[in-house]
């Protein structure tokens, strides 16, 4: 038994000024509003002056302090020992679109990190898949020789008219193959078979996603009743809104059953959009993300990679050789910290989207709120809000 005494507790409808939590056998096993004694037999902790909120969950990171999550077989496992140390108890790893070799890899080392988790490691949640089914006007930094096209209902495909030596077929039978690894799936439902594709990806239990798109807002529309459920990085490579075109931006807004990311860096979405987005979906359906790549956690001039792309760390972002954004080099305490202190939201409204809302559209019952039952997965930060102590099943993880 553990006792985490004297710390603000944010708990998922108001924040305890001074109280205490109580954890046995991996779980939460009580809250209170008052510091506990030291109970006979149990490790108590005095937290007096720091904040206990729920562990982090990032839903789209490709890496971070160097490694990205497409390096090689022990990519994923290196990133989830480093992810503790900025409050992360849980992630997705997120590709870039690649081949299928390379997807391959990503979704073994996945599968291999779910079954045999590394002690001290943050939880590999299901992979985030920025797929080779987006629109090559809006691709950003991936890269459009890996791009392709899902044909009809039969799930045929063709080349956009790079020189690939893979199909969009040869990626779909890599996501059949490993369908329990593969959780978000990002495309663009404009391109042809896209909305047949969305249907097919539903129907076998992933997250469909709106992103790199340039939909209009009726086809975003369509996608979303075939099933999307899920905008990525909301606002950065997608249809804007317009007076009369609404775009995939004004579809993502308007509806009650999306839920959106958002790189809460400041750099990637001013904040006056950031505040609005939050205003018209509330905290509920607005998820915090990174983006983070390799580049974050390392100094400004680094070199470094996204897949296999070169990208250099800025004061401020990560850029590809030629200038273009590539991702960011946000933490997720760093997200938390500009909520609370740039956006001024409240420390739970903070917390949910940190924790809260990614697990329930993820489908995590047990994890994303300080609540009795919950595993005992927790991040304590200091006055202000750096990580202090992150701990996943009630085990440090990182001091």
């Amino acid at each position: 038994m553990i006792v985490l005494a004297g710390a603000a507790i944010v708990l998922p409808d108001r924040l305890v000024d001074a109280g205490s939590i109580v954890v046995a056998d991996g779980r939460i096993q009580s809250i209170h509003d008052s510091v506990l004694d030291r109970p006979s037999g149990a490790t108590w902790l005095d937290l007096a002056g720091h904040l206990i909120a729920p562990g982090f969950i990032d839903v789209h990171v490709h890496g971070i302090e160097g490694v990205d999550v497409l390096d090689d077989a022990q990519a994923v496992g290196k990133v989830a020992a480093i992810m503790p140390k900025y409050g992360v108890t849980a992630f997705c790893p997120t590709s870039i679109a690649c081949t299928p070799a390379t997807l391959t890899t990503l979704l073994d080392a996945v599968r291999a990190a779910r079954a045999n988790p590394l002690p001290a490691s943050a939880r590999v949640l299901p992979a985030h898949l920025e797929s080779n089914f987006i629109n090559p006007e809006y691709n950003g930094a991936q890269p459009i020789q890996c791009l392709r096209i899902a044909g009809g209902s039969n799930g045929s495909t063709r080349s956009n008219g790079s020189n690939g030596e893979f199909t969009g077929d040869d990626i779909l039978r890599v996501i059949a193959d490993q369908r329990p690894s593969v959780g978000i799936v990002t495309l663009a439902p404009e391109l042809p078979g896209g909305i047949d594709l969305v249907r097919d990806l539903v129907q076998h239990g992933h997250r469909v996603s709106l992103g790199h798109t340039g939909a209009t807002y009726e086809e975003a529309r369509a996608a979303i009743e075939a099933g999307a459920r899920h905008a990525t990085h909301l606002f950065n490579r997608m249809s804007l809104i317009t007076s009369r075109a609404p775009g995939v931006v004004g579809a993502v807004l308007e509806s009650g059953a999306v839920a959106a990311e958002l790189i809460c860096d400041g750099v990637h979405v001013h904040p006056a959009l950031m505040s609005m987005a939050v205003r018209a979906k509330t905290a509920r359906k607005i998820m915090a993300i990174t983006d983070g790549t390799a580049g974050a956690g390392l100094p400004t001039g680094a070199r470094t990679r996204l897949g296999d792309r070169t990208i250099v760390v800025t004061d401020r972002c990560a850029l590809l050789e030629d200038g273009t954004l590539a991702g960011s080099i946000l933490s997720m305490d760093g997200a938390f910290r500009f909520l609370v202190n740039q956006m001024q939201l409240s420390l739970p409204d903070a917390a949910r989207m940190c924790a809260t809302t990614p697990a329930e559209e993820l489908g995590l019952a047990d994890l994303g709120a300080i609540t009795t039952g919950k595993a005992a997965d927790l991040v304590v930060l200091t006055r202000d809000l750096r990580v202090h102590q992150t701990y996943i099943q009630g085990c440090q993880a990182f001091q």
